[in-house]
């Protein structure tokens, strides 16, 4: 069994003395795991950096073993090295893919809106955490549980719209919520297309997105990596 695809590298860890075991979120096969040979050499060192976009070759005697990976270098993201916000940027982007998404189950549109992501994270462009807040909006979405955020849940309309019930996911406007309003998640604005963002509302966003994350890993016996919390962390602090 063989296939060549091209992808992310999401973690790399040694495997023996001299390998390492990676993961990378491919277009055409998801998120794979496979064991590169000599992995655990200096040389191979940057090219294995979680974030860093590889060409790999796996192969494999029968589908369902480990297999093997041979990787090429296509870009680096080491940019994002002398920048903490992109680094953690990058290892949230990583992380979450990790946690989230089955083994080898192909998400080709999240991955096309992956690889633009962690362009602009590692060239350190303004504006990426709102990126960033959209592409977990995608997560959801791929992982069956979409907001929608098009119209009230209560009232139908779609003018105020300013809460997300934290059952459904729908969205609620300021009249729809009434006594209820104190047990609504709020709903920024930059989630309604409504412009750019401040950093407390793309903090409030990632507050949104996180509880219904979270309640989908639950019942999975997952929880949101660590990573993401220390780059939402950062996030509020830049506010």
């Amino acid at each position: 069994m063989d296939w060549q695809d091209q992808g992310t590298i999401l973690s790399a860890r040694l495997h023996g003395e001299t390998s390492a075991i990676v993961e990378v979120f491919t277009a055409a096969h998801g998120r794979h795991a496979g064991v590169v040979r000599g992995g655990a050499s200096r040389r191979m060192a940057a090219t294995l950096q979680p974030g860093s976009r590889v060409a790999v070759k796996w192969q494999a005697r029968l589908e369902d073993h480990l297999g093997s990976f041979t990787v090429e270098p296509l870009t680096s993201r080491a940019g994002a090295l002398s920048d903490r916000l992109a680094l953690l940027g990058l290892g949230a982007v990583c992380a979450m893919l990790t946690v989230t998404l089955p083994e080898r189950e192909p998400h080709p549109r999240l991955h096309a809106m992956t690889e633009p992501l962690l362009a602009v994270i590692a060239d350190g462009i303004e504006g990426w955490p709102l990126d960033y807040l959209r592409w977990e909006m995608t997560l959801l979405e791929e992982l069956g549980f979409g907001l929608d955020l098009s119209r009230c849940a209560v009232t139908g309309g779609r003018e105020d719209l300013i809460y997300v019930s934290p059952r459904s996911g729908r969205a609620v406007s300021r009249a729809g919520a009434g006594d209820w309003a104190a047990k609504l998640l709020p709903l920024p604005a930059c989630l309604l297309g409504q412009g750019g963002a401040t950093w407390e509302e793309i903090t409030q966003g990632l507050q949104l997105t996180g509880h219904f994350l979270d309640r989908l890993l639950a019942g999975h016996d997952c929880r949101l990596p660590e990573a993401r919390s220390r780059l939402i962390a950062a996030l509020a602090r830049q506010g």
